[in-house]
């Protein structure tokens, strides 16, 4: 028995000295919490920081969009200002384009007036050639240059009024004189 006993002493002795060496379950349960306090910490400042970057970002998207309705709103300001412009140019050139119609009617009417002026100073011309081909006798050549004054079709151009005597006779007039002084008879129109 005796044998049995040291066995049993010793196996004791082995139980206590296990029991010694082995860590103190309190001092790993603290331990344990500490670690687990740790990494919720961790976890919990890794999601702050995450929040934070997530919220930086929303809120440069949002001065983004507030920036595109600036934009926006400017575009439409500027549009608005563009068309009124459009509209004041459009009305000047609608008045322009009637002052050049205006301009050009007056144009026709001065072309015109010129070239019943041009022709009354052709057929003055040639009325003052016979008118003193006559003059100074020469019946023959006063002929020969109402033939050809007559030819041009210039006597219908002659004026009907006198503009050196009011109540004299008229250009128009003396022709007609002079023709019947020659015993022309004036040819019809």
């Amino acid at each position: 028995m005796n044998q049995e006993q040291d066995r049993r002493e010793e196996h004791h002795r082995l139980q206590r000295e296990a029991d010694q060496s082995r860590p103190k379950k309190k001092v790993s349960v603290v331990g344990y919490l500490a670690i687990l306090f740790a990494a919720a910490f961790l976890l919990l400042l890794l999601s702050y920081f995450m929040q934070q970057r997530s919220s930086e970002a929303a809120i440069s998207g949002l001065k983004d969009t507030m920036s595109s309705f600036q934009s926006v709103e400017t575009l439409v300001d500027t549009n608005k200002r563009l068309q009124e412009e459009n509209a004041d140019l459009t009305e000047q050139v609608d008045k322009l384009d009637l002052r050049i119609t205006a301009l050009e009617k007056e144009r026709l009417e001065m072309e015109k007036t010129s070239a019943e002026q041009e022709k009354q100073l052709q057929a003055m011309d040639w009325f003052w050639r016979i008118q003193r081909a006559y003059s100074k006798g020469s019946r023959s050549d006063a002929k020969t240059l109402i033939e050809q004054f007559e030819a041009t079709g210039l006597p219908a151009s002659l004026p009907q009024t006198s503009s050196a005597i009011s109540d004299g006779p008229s250009p128009a007039d003396q022709y007609d004189a002079l023709l019947a002084a020659l015993g022309i008879q004036k040819a019809e129109p």
